[in-house]
């Protein structure tokens, strides 16, 4: 099938115009932003990274205990304020982890809110020792995707300010 030349322009048109309006819709940030984790009201200083699958937060965490039935995990964290807060959360599932030395490690994974810039969701986030990192929170692609455009220049392009998170 032989397509006309006279209709090739408007088509090229409509798609590079839907193209760039996708594009405008995603909030641009930097690949170092503030964002808050709810429960606590949280923020951290986290480094964007859009090869991640999943979400992590630095915890030195004591082992799991039981609540009705159901695994739960303290996370020990200080505020804004340098008060010490724990955030107790259900363990949702436990991630094995693949590792430059071949010997995967486990990691528990609970489901947290995260705020960056005017951008909340609920998202699966993996508890690991971050403490040989410059950043305490790693934000992965299950919280970027449809929302972001990551601009590798910038950092600290705004304060997390969600409107409507839970209490």
């Amino acid at each position: 099938m032989k397509i006309s030349v006279r209709w090739m322009l408007p088509i090229l048109m409509s798609v590079a115009l839907f193209a760039a309006l996708g594009a405008q819709a995603k909030e641009p940030i930097g690949w170092i932003e503030k964002a808050t984790i709810y429960p606590g009201g949280v923020t951290f200083p986290a480094k964007i990274d859009s090869g991640a699958k999943v979400t992590s937060l630095h915890c030195k965490c004591d082992p799991p205990f039981e609540r009705n039935g159901k695994k739960w995990i303290a996370i020990p964290m200080l505020d804004s304020h340098g008060k010490s807060i724990v955030i107790e959360r259900e363990i949702v599932r436990t991630a094995r982890i693949k590792q430059h030395t071949g010997i995967p490690s486990k990691r528990y994974v609970v489901m947290l809110g995260v705020c960056v810039k005017n951008v909340y969701k609920n998202v699966q986030v993996s508890l690991v020792d971050r403490s040989r990192y410059s950043y305490p929170l790693l934000i992965g692609r299950n919280f970027l995707a449809g929302s972001f455009l990551i601009d590798t220049g910038a950092k600290y392009t705004a304060q997390p300010a969600c409107k409507h998170v839970p209490k």
